[in-house]
């Protein structure tokens, strides 16, 4: 257990731990609902901590919504019973080059000051006989940033899946995204971005890897 002094040394410091989401083995003990009850106390005692009043009409209802959001919402994807169902199909038409999905709106939530992460993922593959349906990938994208993450490790995490689910280490994930943890507060850079990529197989080839970041460069404005 890290004491205070240790903590206020890490500082605004990136630190990452796991290519798993650090849970606890008692984590889907309670159920949502009860979730949301103490979550919605905890909201309301920070709010009354700073001074607000939450007799206002514009308030009194902060706590309930802030708890349903992150139970339901931004932090939806820590449970697994959530995780969406990736139907694969045989690969009948033969389809042997790579299969693109870009620029897959992203949402996340940054772990270390629960903070928006805003940006895209681009991911391809190459099937190996098995395919799956383009939304899927959408939605592994989005169960995986419905959580506290960092993106190294939301990349990794993307990837890894859809070489399960697809059979093949022929994954690629890039992701671009803005912080607001770093464009909103500390050095207040709105500019910047942070781009990660994780890729498996073929796409470690230098070759391969280039075709897939010239895919991720075309034009899409219809």
């Amino acid at each position: 257990m890290k004491t205070d002094k240790a903590i206020e040394a890490i500082g605004d410091n990136h630190v990452s731990t796991s290519a798993t989401t650090p849970l606890r083995k008692d984590a889907f003990i309670l159920t949502d609902k009860e979730k949301i009850a103490s979550i919605r106390e905890d909201i309301k005692h920070i709010m009354e901590t700073l001074g607000l009043d939450l007799t206002d009409d514009s308030l009194k209802g902060t706590p309930q919504r802030v708890a349903k959001m992150f139970v339901n919402e931004i932090f939806s994807g820590l449970h697994p019973e959530r995780k969406p169902d990736a139907s694969t199909f045989s690969n009948n038409y033969k389809y042997g080059e790579m299969l693109v999905e870009k620029n897959i709106t992203l949402y996340s939530t940054c772990e270390h000051h629960l903070l928006p992460i805003v940006g895209r993922a681009h991911v391809a593959y190459i099937s190996n006989g098995t395919v799956v349906g383009l939304s899927k990938m959408n939605r592994i994208v989005d169960y995986y940033a419905k959580r506290p993450q960092v993106q190294e490790r939301l990349t990794m995490q993307i990837v890894q899946d859809l070489q399960i689910v697809l059979g093949t280490k022929d994954v690629a994930c890039v992701i671009d995204a803005k912080h607001l943890c770093v464009n909103s507060r500390g050095i207040r850079d709105i500019e910047s971005s942070t781009v990660t990529s994780e890729f498996g197989g073929k796409f470690k080839e230098n070759a391969v890897r280039r075709e897939f970041l010239d895919y991720i460069k075309l034009d899409t404005t219809f």
